[in-house]
Order: structure tokens, then C-alpha cells, then sequence
């Protein structure tokens, strides 16, 4: 732990080290304090990545050459169910079928760059294509002002939830 001294009556204020193991992302308040002790390049630009997994509608994991690991990304314009929620399944697995195992460019905004749980947020292009407008357009997710704290606040179509069957 470090300890800076600071102000005329000598405050004393603690500063942890920053956990990259666990929280490999940095925001952007916390750039100040630990940028140049990241042990890997901080993202602030759009990206091209490898789709290497699709964990529900909005989560994907993906890979790029100047890291040596593996990163997940929240998409930031959309609100899909969760897997134990209804339609959850078909929003994984219908963005699985469309990029899985595919080059993607990663959108970021860089005011808001990450997310609550530490995952970097971009909209997610391939070919040229939105896949999180994509999903709203195929009523599998809605869009992230339609959310309600993080549930979907209206019910899957039925023609969305038989897709595939």
C-alpha cells in the first residue's frame, strides 16, 4: 500500500494497488492513478477482435493480438434477457450463429468506456452491420434506454423465441 502526504496538515490518504488479474480494465477515473502500472494496453479506440465466445445477448468474449488474454465485452446499446430468462437462449445462441469465431469491430465510446462490472462496452460490427440493432430488429434484445435496471422490461416475441426451431 502506498501512502501520499499531502495538503498542509499532512493528510494521509491510502491508495490500493489496482487488481489487473481480476479487473483488467481501467476507468477512465482511473487512468490517473494507474495507467503506466497496466501490464497490458488499455483500449480506448475501436478495434478489430476474434469472437471466441458468446455468453448471453449482450456479452461476447474476444481476442486481440496486443493482449496475451482473453477479454469480455458488454455491448452498450442493448439490454438482452438473461440465459434463465425467458428468450436468454435464443438471443445467445442467434448472435452465436452470426459471430462466432469471426473478425468484429469493436465501436468504443470513450467517455463511457467501461462498464459497472468492469467489461469494456462497444457496439459490436460485422460486416458492417450493427448486431445489437440487429437483435432489437429481430425483437431478440431491447434497446439500453428500454431496460429496467437490467432486466427487459417487455416479454420476447413468440415468432423471436421459436427462431431456429
Amino acid at each position: 500500500m502506498l501512502w501520499l502526504y499531502y495538503g498542509i496538515k499532512s493528510s494521509k490518504i491510502s491508495l490500493m494497488a489496482h487488481d489487473f488479474v481480476n479487473f483488467p480494465e481501467l476507468t477512465n477515473s482511473q487512468m490517473d492513478l494507474y495507467y503506466f502500472d497496466s501490464p497490458h494496453k488499455q483500449l480506448f479506440e475501436d478495434f478489430t477482435a476474434r469472437v471466441i465466445k458468446v455468453h448471453d445477448g449482450d456479452t461476447i468474449t474476444v481476442r486481440i493480438p496486443e493482449r496475451d488474454f482473453d477479454f469480455p465485452i458488454r455491448f452498450s446499446n442493448i439490454a438482452s434477457p438473461e440465459l434463465s430468462e425467458s428468450g436468454g437462449n435464443v438471443a445467445q445462441k442467434w448472435l452465436e450463429s452470426k459471430i462466432l469465431g469471426s473478425e468484429v469491430q469493436i465501436v468504443m465510446d470513450r467517455w463511457k468506456r467501461v462498464g459497472k462490472y468492469g467489461r469494456l462496452l462497444g457496439k459490436v460490427m460485422f460486416h458492417g452491420m450493427d448486431m445489437g440493432e440487429e437483435q432489437i430488429w429481430m425483437g431478440l434484445s431491447k434497446s439500453w434506454e428500454q431496460r429496467n435496471e437490467g432486466k427487459i422490461t417487455k416479454q420476447i416475441p413468440k415468432e423471436a423465441i421459436n427462431y431456429g426451431n
